[in-house]
């Protein structure tokens, strides 16, 4: 059975808007698929790929809420930024659209209103928290609390970030209102239920017996859900953010976002294509295929396709090639915790570089397990790869053209050698291709470089500036050679680095190409002229880098001091225990080192009476002592002289601690006289 057949529709998973998109949506969803649709389309495949922003559901009113302003406001603010950098990505989306459009709503009203009417949904009475002060039901996100699973403070009522386990808000110790911040109560609601149970025999069916070829960690987690038995589950909230449910008796209730979501595929089609969207949809010969990341498998595999089962007429996802997490810098991406490469802010602080970004996610692309993105990987890859051997190869190919044939390309008179070197490029393209065909990108694009390091190989050992002194027909042959690898670079990257394969394609005078051309050494005619040689990629520098790693090093310190709670107070002691503390101002006449101590420093103090000595263990968060000097501080006049390193202590300076660890001495907040009492 062919593996591309002439129509694909490819959707990808609609990034939230309640935040910009990151580099971890970028490697699990949007680049994996933007290369697929582009290798497909130049096979001259018939391709949609459908995109556009979820804009329903419970984060996006409490980010309003937060901000003062309304859902709407959020999602329009998010929808741009998202489109327009997925744009500047070159994410090649057919129509990026949104789920707040007229036409969304409609065909997600209509859709549970074909279901509701063919009998297909169970209405069920359950308890569920509610909010008295607020006047309404609380969803899973608008609940917080202790974790019952790992303790954590601050979980979610759908899942707890801490530990990652999901949860029912039911299920949180000592929850509380995320709106009012009051204990809610338990009462009785009604809801729609879409009866996973009743689809569980077809499921097992479709994918077990019929789908052994998907990926393992997404066959093995639809196995588990089914092993485990599915249960009917809600597709309506209690909320006034979102597509009402359609249905007399139903006010005050919308859409669970995970039914209105997916429908976004359809609704955004129909955006595009009107009426013909039933050709792709619905016609057998449309293959379906869904992008996304490991957290979406279940409403993919399971719960959309139990819709679409329920409805009747649309076609079933060919295959769900979803990728695990990408991790930053050895840490999980958190948008709450801003610990994110965010792809808007790459765009504008590495303008120009769109191909590093898509070269770096997919050469770390987390298809079979989590991986993990560091700057000085990126970094490296950039000069080690992109430089060093494909713009190198590319750079001396054109430059020596133009040095020895004034930029005419040559004649061409191939050898065994050349010979070799083509049988060579066609076995890498037969390879690249099943590996694009198998939604192997990572292998792919390996395969790719492959080429262009066999093109740096080939100028090696064959040395045309050498040549160029005695025989410059074969100086010729050697340089067309190298110019048709050039071509084929062209061809083979395109699908993973556009920008470049766009540039490359001016510099050698062409324009179209297929992957029908790829192997084929005639691409630039011998006669032609190419442009001047232009730099494909630059070297990064480490101050650039460094920029980005202080950026996320900011951001840590920005997480701990907001997560960071005082000690809990000590036990009780009386005034006359505290009296007998003699707390002192002093001013620091001196402030250095201890020899061969890590944390003391050595103080003399002005106590306005005498100078006195004292050590204190703070020399870890004074890199240089002398700061201190002249600083008035407290300190305690009436502890025992004590010794250490050889040195009698005579009080104890007073310090704060901070969120990060470091001390910070006390000091008086206006001028005080030395010897002043503290009480």
């Amino acid at each position: 059975m062919e593996k591309t057949p002439n129509r694909t529709l490819i959707t990808t998973a609609l990034p939230y808007a309640n935040g910009p998109v990151h580099i971890g949506h970028l490697a699990g969803v949007y680049i994996p698929a933007d290369i697929y649709a582009r290798y497909l389309r130049m096979r001259g495949r018939e391709v949609l790929m459908i995109g556009g922003s979820d804009e329903h559901g419970v984060p996006i009113t409490i980010k309003a809420k937060a901000e003062g302003v309304t859902p709407q406001d959020i999602v329009d603010r998010y929808h741009a930024i998202i489109r327009d950098s997925m744009a500047g990505l070159g994410i090649s989306f057919d129509v990026y659209s949104r789920t707040t459009s007229e036409l969304h709503s409609q065909t997600a009203s209509e859709f549970f209103r074909r279901l509701y009417d063919k009998g297909e949904f169970v209405e069920k009475t359950s308890m569920q928290l509610y909010d008295e002060e607020a006047g309404q039901f609380l969803a899973d996100r608008y609940v917080t609390g202790t974790c019952p699973h790992c303790g954590a403070e601050g979980a979610y009522g759908d899942q707890c970030e801490a530990c990652g386990t999901s949860l029912n808000a039911t299920d949180l110790v000592n929850p509380k209102s995320a709106i009012t911040g009051s204990v809610p109560v338990m009462r009785e609601t009604k809801h729609y239920y879409l009866p996973l149970d009743k689809w569980q025999g077809a499921l097992e069916k479709w994918i077990l017996e019929g789908h052994k070829e998907w990926k393992t960690n997404v066959y093995g987690q639809c196995k588990s859900w089914l092993d485990m038995g599915l249960q009917p589950r809600a597709v309506s909230r209690d909320l006034d953010w979102g597509i009402p449910v359609p249905v007399e008796g139903a006010e005050g209730k919308v859409l669970y976002v995970w039914f209105d979501a997916p429908i976004g595929y359809i609704s955004n089609t129909i955006d595009l294509v009107g009426d013909d969207y039933t050709k792709w949809w619905k016609d057998p010969e449309t293959r379906m295929l869904h992008f996304i990341g490991k957290d979406n498998i279940v409403f993919h595999c399971i719960v959309f396709p139990s819709m679409l089962m329920a409805d009747g007429s649309y076609n079933l996802p060919d295959n769900v090639p979803a990728n695990e997490f990408l991790n930053l810098e050895g840490d999980k991406i958190s948008t709450s915790r801003n610990w994110a490469v965010w792809l808007h802010e790459y765009l504008r602080d590495f303008e120009g570089k769109q191909d590093v970004l898509r070269y770096v996610l997919t050469a770390n692309a987390p298809e079979t397990k989590d991986n993990d993105f560091t700057w000085a990987d990126f970094q490296q890859r950039n000069n080690s790869e992109l430089v060093a051997i494909l713009g190198n190869f590319v750079n001396r190919a054109v430059v020596l053209t133009h040095k020895y044939f004034d930029g005419t390309v040559p004649a061409a008179n191939p050898t065994e050698k050349e010979t070799e070197l083509q049988a060579e490029i066609n076995d890498l393209k037969a390879k690249v291709t099943e590996a694009l065909d198998n939604f192997h990108f990572r292998e792919a694009l390996k395969l790719a470089m492959d080429m262009a390091r066999a093109g740096n190989r080939y100028l090696q050992e064959t040395e045309p500036w050498k040549l160029a002194k005695t025989d410059m027909e074969r100086t010729g042959t050697i340089l067309n050679t190298a110019l048709q690898i050039c071509a084929n670079l062209a061809i083979v990257f395109e699908p993973f680095l556009p920008f470049m394969s766009d540039k490359l394609l001016k510099m050698l005078g062409g324009d179209k190409i297929s992957w029908d051309m790829l192997g084929c050494m005639d691409l630039v005619p011998a006669g032609a002229k190419i442009g001047e040689p232009v730099l494909l990629f630059e070297k990064i520098e480490d101050d650039a880098i460094q920029a980005q790693v202080q950026k996320l090093l900011d951001t840590k310190k920005a997480n701990e001091l907001q997560a960071w709670k005082p000690a809990p107070v000590k036990a009780d002691c009386t005034y006359e225990d505290f009296e007998k503390v003699d707390i002192r101002v002093g001013k620091v006449l001196e402030c250095s080192k201890v020899k061969k101590s890590k944390k003391l420093l050595q103080f003399l103090i002005d106590d306005g009476m005498e100078k006195r000595t004292i050590l204190s263990g703070i020399a870890l968060s004074y890199e240089d002592p002398s700061v201190l000097v002249g600083k008035e501080v407290c300190f305690i006049a009436n502890f025992p002289p004590r010794k250490m390193m050889g040195i009698e202590s005579q009080g104890m300076i007073l310090s704060a601690v901070n969120p990060d660890g470091t001390l910070t001495v006390i000091s008086p907040s206006a001028p005080v006289a030395p010897g002043a009492s503290v009480g």
